[in-house]
């Protein structure tokens, strides 16, 4: 049966719907592609929780021992932990199976070059064109590629975490914090509930079986972590922690059980990292204004992006940045490895958290729970939504004549355009960016302003000239 519809490709890898937009041969074609980028060297390669994951490694490993490389399988770990291996091993190249936040229906394949450091544009681009030309290096009979296993991929990354400089574990101990975990049936699964308490925390599970069978939404916004909420709340925890499939993103309920954004995670561990370290910061376009605060509270520079991992971690490798990250909760530690870790992200808020619990009970003049920590930042409100698009090619012309209409307007509305990554409009007070997505088949539109009421009105007012913009398109 031929694909229904087309798979996503961006610049971590390939996602799609598994028996729609993606199956074996697609997946076997990339791995042979990927097999002659790397020549035909060593490959580590790792897998989420997804029930379709197991087809798609046999998929890669086809196209893996076909090009003659020797593929080192960690088996299924967290993508943060996948590369770190990676990195471990001095592998040539790294394959991770998943569609990280994407629903259950949904699976893909994420590449990296040596030693676990994701794809550059000049690497991108010398792949592509290797896929697209079919120019593949495949070995003779006697050269095929092997396999090799290695299961002690998620202890290492944990060591890792552990002996970082920003942790204490004996300081943490004592602060005896009690903590709800959602991993969400994902990749996390495997390692969190363990650092959790390696860390000396009580730990209350919830969907910590990584069977594939998601139980809540991959994605952990605030609407699919309603369980979560209500546990912190019945347990009196002093926080929750709720990851996405593959636990390179980690969110943050409060001691009340209110669900804060991946906006947050970002914006307090990097306030944290700076009381620590000084040195510049690493964001996307669309990412909170709380991180020019934050930077400009610590005399720091703050440098932005395009959306997706790649471009932040190649700006951090230019400007040797301390900390870096999105918006989605993903956070980039220098000193582990530069990838987004939301299981490391995990020890530093619960460092932090303890910190704050201690020293409002040696002195009595600090509030030292999560809410707290909230209130000591700037705060803005955010409105996030989407369009559905029937294809990428008419998100394309939607996104061009709506920068031509903004740059007509740009100094009628007495605004800035900022083009890094689609359209983002930015006045004194507020801003509103529209790119199209590298994972769905939408176009995203994220604003923030000082109130949520005024985040959205910019929000559905540049939703509804977007529909417009298409409407004309499809004529």
């Amino acid at each position: 049966m031929a694909r229904t519809e087309q798979p996503i490709i961006s610049i971590s890898g390939i996602r799609g719907k598994v028996g729609v937009s993606l199956d074996a041969q697609l997946i076997t074609q990339f791995a042979t592609a990927f097999g002659t980028f790397v020549g035909g060297r060593t490959v580590v390669i790792g897998r989420d929780s997804r029930t379709s994951s197991p087809m798609l490694r046999h998929a890669v490993l086809a196209g893996l021992f076909a090009t003659g490389c020797r593929v080192i399988d960690v088996g299924l770990c967290p993508t943060p932990t996948i590369l770190l291996m990676a990195k471990a091993l001095d592998a040539q190249g790294c394959v991770t199976i998943t569609a990280s936040h994407n629903p259950v229906e949904w699976n893909g394949i994420e590449f990296a070059s040596a030693s676990g450091r994701l794809l550059t544009q000049a690497e991108r681009d010398a792949f592509a064109r290797i896929y697209e030309s079919e120019d593949f290096a495949l070995a003779p009979w006697n050269e095929q590629g092997r396999l090799e296993t290695c299961s002690d991929a998620t202890a290492y990354h944990l060591t890792k975490i552990l002996s970082s400089p920003w942790i204490e574990q004996d300081f943490i101990r004592k602060a005896n914090l009690k903590v709800v975990l959602d991993c969400g049936n994902g990749a996390g699964s495997v390692i969190s509930p363990t650092l959790l308490r390696e860390l000396g925390c009580r730990v209350v599970e919830l969907n910590c079986v990584p069977d594939g069978h998601f139980r809540r939404p991959a994605e952990p916004t605030p609407d699919a972590i309603g369980e979560l909420c209500e546990t912190v709340r019945a347990t009196h925890a002093d926080i929750g922690f709720a990851h996405d499939g593959d636990a390179d993103r980690l969110v943050i309920v409060t001691e009340r059980g209110v669900p804060l954004s991946g906006e947050w995670t970002l914006a307090l561990i990097t306030d944290f990292i700076l009381n620590q370290t000084n040195g510049d910061v690493v964001a996307t376009v669309s990412t909170s204004r709380m991180l020019d605060d934050v930077a400009a509270q610590h005399g720091v520079m703050l440098h932005r992006t395009k959306v997706g991992v790649g471009w932040v971690v190649e700006k951090m490798h230019e400007v040797n940045a301390v900390i870096g990250g999105e918006g989605t909760g993903g956070v980039i530690y220098p000193n582990i490895h530069h990838t987004t870790d939301g299981i490391a992200s995990i020890a530093a808020i619960v460092q932090r958290l303890a910190e704050a619990r201690l020293k409002s009970a040696s002195t009595g003049d600090v509030d030292g729970t999560v809410t707290a920590l909230m209130e000591s930042l700037p705060h803005y409100e955010m409105c996030r939504k989407k369009l559905e698009i029937p294809s990428q090619e008419i998100a394309t012309q939607v996104i061009a004549r709506a920068e031509e209409m903004y740059a007509g307007r740009q100094a009628l509305q007495h605004l800035k355009l900022d083009l890094t990554d689609g359209i983002k409009r930015i006045w004194d007070d507020r801003w509103v960016n529209i790119r199209k997505s590298g994972t769905e088949p939408v176009i995203r539109v994220f604003s923030e302003a000082p109130t949520a009421a005024a985040a959205a009105a910019l929000c559905d007012e540049t939703l509804e000239t977007l529909k417009m913009l298409m409407k004309q398109i499809r004529r």
